[in-house]
């Protein structure tokens, strides 16, 4: 079978090979995979700037049929449409992993990481990954899952209520989920991108986010002072990983309102305004992938439509198109891109 492969570190190196299919260990469930989405990660791992255990199948974002379950495996039933958490191992021994915080386990591999992923026609999956697809979610959508639990995970971690005023910095993917999620708390939302965003901005106006604002052409402060009388946002989320945006949230926060970072830095050093944080006394707070607990609500949320993620997806490729991917993601042309197989 053909599998889009990362053969070496650094930049490039991302090759189509051919594979032989695999077969499902005894805790182990296959999948044929319909859709799989790319991830930033993704992207930053065939620029070689983030180190995975090569060589290894990337895509860990994806839904599928179960074709094939492992002699222990009893839940599970070929024909099942599914999608799975990234997590393959985990220790199981760690505090982290008593609590089901895998995501913090350092002994974990994920799936497309250290472990062969989605961008293929079949992948493996540990059982105690697998979560079966509600009536009302599509494949396509389910391929968008662990995106939305990555969003789901980062509105967890704060403390949102009704009335909130809520900004998210970046009307990417995973901005313009975490807009969706947080207006199922009748919250006002309000989402912030460039003059380049402006598609993106528009389609967050279509998915209801109530403001939507090109930070180089509107003053996102007087925005928001406007919206909370001068008082600031209640939370902010930095779903951009662009160094500048840190400041700007810190700036139109309330004081003791809370900044939830979401988005990757491009470096580990980053100028914050730590007088902001003391003296407006906010909370601040860091959101790592996701965790089990995510991903049934994330379901649960496409199922009743009160997120739609399958309108985030603007294009679809073959895994031999990556090429054309890459380049549509990194023009800008591009919100959500999924490739398949066939």
């Amino acid at each position: 079978m053909r599998a889009l492969v990362k053969t070496a570190l650094g930049h490039g190196n991302l090759v189509i090979v051919d594979k032989e299919e695999p077969k499902a260990g005894k805790d182990e469930v296959k999948i044929l995979v319909k859709y799989a989405g790319i991830c930033g990660s993704d992207l930053h791992t065939y620029e070689g700037k983030y180190r995975v255990k090569v060589p290894v199948t990337l895509g860990h974002e994806f839904a599928g049929e179960v074709v094939e379950v492992g002699e222990n495996v009893t839940d599970i039933h070929v024909g099942e449409r599914v999608t799975s958490e990234t997590t393959f191992y985990i220790c199981g021994k760690c505090k982290y992993c008593k609590s089901k915080n895998y995501n913090l386990c350092k002994e974990r591999k994920g799936l497309g990481t250290q472990q062969d992923g989605a961008f293929t026609k079949y992948i493996i999956a540990n059982k105690n990954s697998i979560h079966k697809l509600p009536e009302n979610v599509d494949y396509l959508s389910a391929s968008i899952t662990e995106a939305l639990a990555c969003a789901h995970h980062a509105v967890a971690k704060s403390s949102i209520k009704k009335n909130d005023v809520v900004v998210v910095l970046g009307p990417g993917p995973i901005g313009l989920l975490v807009a969706q999620i947080a207006k199922t708390f009748d919250t006002k939302v309000i989402i912030t991108g460039l003059a380049k965003d402006r598609s993106r901005l528009d389609k967050a106006k279509e998915l209801g986010i109530d403001v939507a604002v090109d930070i180089q052409n509107e003053d996102i402060k007087q925005t928001v002072e406007d919206l909370t009388d001068g008082y600031g946002a209640d939370i902010v989320f930095e779903c951009t990983g662009a160094p500048p945006s840190v400041n700007l949230g810190l700036d139109i926060l309330t004081k003791q309102g809370e900044y939830v970072q979401v988005g990757i830095f491009p470096t580990t050093e980053i100028l914050t305004d730590f007088e902001k944080i003391i003296q407006k006394e906010l909370k601040v707070m860091g959101c790592r992938s996701q965790k089990p607990s995510d991903w049934e609500p994330s379901l649960k949320l496409m199922d009743q439509n009160l997120v739609n993620a399958k309108a985030l997806v603007s294009h679809q490729f073959n895994i031999t198109e990556w090429d054309k991917a890459y380049e549509t993601i990194k023009k800008g042309d591009a919100i959500k891109v999924v490739l398949t197989v066939e």
